[in-house]
């Protein structure tokens, strides 16, 4: 069976970097690149966070990594350091080795000669209908694309997006998702574009929670790089779940829209016509999913294929399974 092409546009962020590591595990897809966008970090420090995220797991075939948006097309950018860590990951300058030295040493940086929407828009161009881009962080880059090359982005097979919430309430204000909240012109254009896209909003991500014991049970007892990067990168979260929720369990947000590119039985899609609110007040980055029962004429056509339900206790095995297997 051929492998799935994806091109993965990504803030890491802790549960990017989750999301990266379940990507390049899984047999049934083929990484063809990584772009960083402006989101929980800087986009300086989201191909910091990816290049070193590459020198844990140690790829055979190391995808190329594209720096994109420095900031939202028209907004200031608001990182969210005082959740991710000052590094976005967890912090893991703290972690050292017996010998003393960091156990996590500041990568090599090898970055790709084009930005990331034109590393996007090349590859999709180059291999029509083949290519599948997951965006896990706000969709600046993937925007920028699509308005600078309508025909070539046609070309995508399909754009599977972490972002937004229709009936569940939102992550960073009572009615806002992250992703769509930091630049929620681009999300707009994005959902405007007519293209292929699936939607994987909180109505599922916040199903599939990761539990400290859970990762203590079984990441554990592997001993790998990557089992200790994952125990390191979450340790910091679930402390802070623990005390704002009395429970030490995060959501897989970004890993599951990597797992709906894996398997997609995984999840229930429905057809729904999704806008989102671009105005300053607080609905700012709101997903509007309009549901009532009203006349056919006034229906607008979906626009994304939403995933509202998610077989939770399959996708955990899958993750787990694949975080604990070697890299060959």
């Amino acid at each position: 069976m051929s492998k799935i092409r994806v091109i993965i546009d990504t803030d890491p962020g802790i549960d990017d970097a989750l999301a990266l590591i379940l990507a390049l595990a899984s047999p049934e897809l083929s990484v063809e690149a990584i772009t960083t966008v402006a989101g929980n970090v800087t986009v300086a420090q989201a191909v910091r966070n990816a290049s070193l995220l590459l020198e844990v797991i140690d790829p055979h075939s190391r995808p190329p990594v594209a720096k994109g948006a420095t900031r939202p097309m028209t907004r200031p950018l608001r990182t969210a350091e005082g959740y991710h860590g000052e590094d976005g990951l967890g912090e893991l300058s703290r972690f050292k080795t017996e010998a003393g030295v960091l156990r996590y040493p500041e990568p090599q940086q090898r970055l790709a000669s084009q930005s990331a929407p034109t590393l996007m828009t090349e590859l999709i161009s180059g291999a029509p209908g083949e290519m599948v881009v997951i965006c896990i962080g706000p969709l600046t880059n993937l925007a920028m694309a699509i308005q600078a090359a309508p025909t070539e982005m046609a070309k995508v097979k399909e754009i599977v997006i972490m972002g937004g919430a229709i009936q569940a309430p939102g992550n960073v204000t009572p009615g806002a998702e992250f992703n769509l909240y930091t630049d929620p012109e681009a999300a707009r254009l994005v959902f405007t574009s007519g293209l292929p896209i699936t939607l994987v909003p909180l109505d599922v991500t916040q199903r599939v929670m990761l539990r400290a014991e859970l990762i203590e049970a079984v990441v554990r007892h592997i001993g790998s790089r990557v089992t200790q990067f994952v125990r390191d990168v979450t340790e910091r979260l679930f402390g802070i779940e623990q005390e704002r929720a009395g429970c030490a369990a995060i959501p897989l947000h970004d890993p599951l829209a990597v797992g709906v590119v894996i398997d997609p039985s995984l999840v229930v899609r429905r057809p729904l016509h999704v806008d989102v609110e671009t105005g300053a007040g607080s609905a700012q980055g709101m997903t509007i999913a309009d549901r009532r029962q009203i006349r056919e004429e006034w229906k607008q056509p979906p626009n994304l294929q939403v995933c509202m339900e998610v077989d939770a206790g399959r996708f955990m095995a899958l993750f787990l399974e694949r975080i604990c297997r070697p890299l060959t």
